[in-house]
């Protein structure tokens, strides 16, 4: 599976233009513009789409380099999780080169465990056969033991109910595992960044969350998906400061061209063929702007207290 930031601009292209080009020294793509980098003069934000900042024309990111007068470096890349970053050692010399570095609590399900490989990014490959699956397809086929599609079409409802209450305990240890790796993914990024570090969680969530297993949304829980308190309590006692911004001002988000300002459908196959022709209108997944504006204003007043928003 080729590393490759998630094709947002061909997808989004009608609502956004992210500018996207290859960052020097690192052989990765991000959303632009490009930045002038002086030494010991610049903020970093390592993160996933939400960083990124999805069908926003200011992300977080953005928004503080006008707040504090000082350049911010977006590292947003489509479904990173710290594993990612983690194995990534151009790109943290160019983090560690900055004054202060931004880290969002990415998604758990970015993580290898036992049945699947994840190479830090969202899509997994079952180590059994080699298929590439997105997350949640991969943690459905866990749920429902691959077993109940087999079946004829009137008996596939009480057989998925059926499976999944056989296959709770397995899901349960897998769920456990994949954190258990998570944390240690994160506690290597931590280990190698140099400047201060601020830890973001960005949700419509608080940290904790009660796990089902009577789906996978209920297992994953909102975005951070996996990811609980205490996973994000051993993750804050480990940085400089830790923002909580739970909101979800302006959601859903109207989907609206930049063009003319008319109502758009998003076909999301243009990214991803494994989404089987989903299209959408409104933006209920990743942060509104309205919800960056938050994070942005929520960090600016934390970066102000570390004392580091000016040289």
């Amino acid at each position: 599976m080729s590393e490759h930031l998630s094709n947002y601009s061909a997808r989004d292209y009608e609502v956004v233009d992210y500018q996207t080009y290859e960052l020097p020294g690192s052989s990765l793509t991000f959303r632009g513009p490009p930045q002038e980098l002086i030494d010991g003069e610049y903020i970093t934000c390592l993160g996933a789409a939400q960083t990124f900042g999805c069908f926003c024309e200011e992300p977080y990111p953005a928004l503080l380099a006008e707040q504090l007068a000082t350049p911010v470096l977006n590292l947003g890349y489509g479904g990173a999780g710290p594993r990612f970053f983690a194995r990534q050692p151009a790109l943290l010399e160019i983090v560690n080169r900055g004054r202060l570095t931004i880290v969002q609590v990415m998604s758990g399900r970015s993580e290898d465990n036992s049945l699947f490989e994840s190479r830090g990014l969202e899509k997994l490959t079952r180590r059994r056969d080699g298929r590439e699956m997105a997350a949640d397809d991969a943690w459905r086929s866990v749920l429902e033991l691959d077993y109940w599609w087999k079946l004829a079409p009137m008996a596939r409802e009480s057989a998925r109910r059926w499976c999944r209450r056989l296959a709770q305990p397995r899901v349960r240890r897998l769920a456990a595992e994949n954190l258990a790796n998570y944390v240690a993914s994160f506690d290597r990024l931590l280990d190698q960044i140099e400047t201060p570090v601020v830890l973001l969680w960005f949700s419509r969530r608080e940290p904790a969350y009660d796990p089902g297993c009577e789906s996978v949304e209920a297992l994953f829980g909102a975005f951070p998906q996996l990811v609980d308190r205490p996973t994000v309590d051993h993750l804050a006692a480990r940085v400089d400061a830790y923002v909580e911004c739970v909101t979800e001002r302006g959601m859903p988000q109207t989907l609206l061209s930049r063009f003319d300002g008319s109502p758009v459908e998003i076909d999301l196959t243009v990214d991803r063929a494994d989404f089987r022709g989903r299209v959408w209108r409104q933006n209920n997944y990743y942060p509104s702007p309205e919800m960056q504006q938050d994070a942005a204003m929520a960090l600016s007043t934390a970066i102000g207290g570390l004392g580091l928003s000016k040289r």
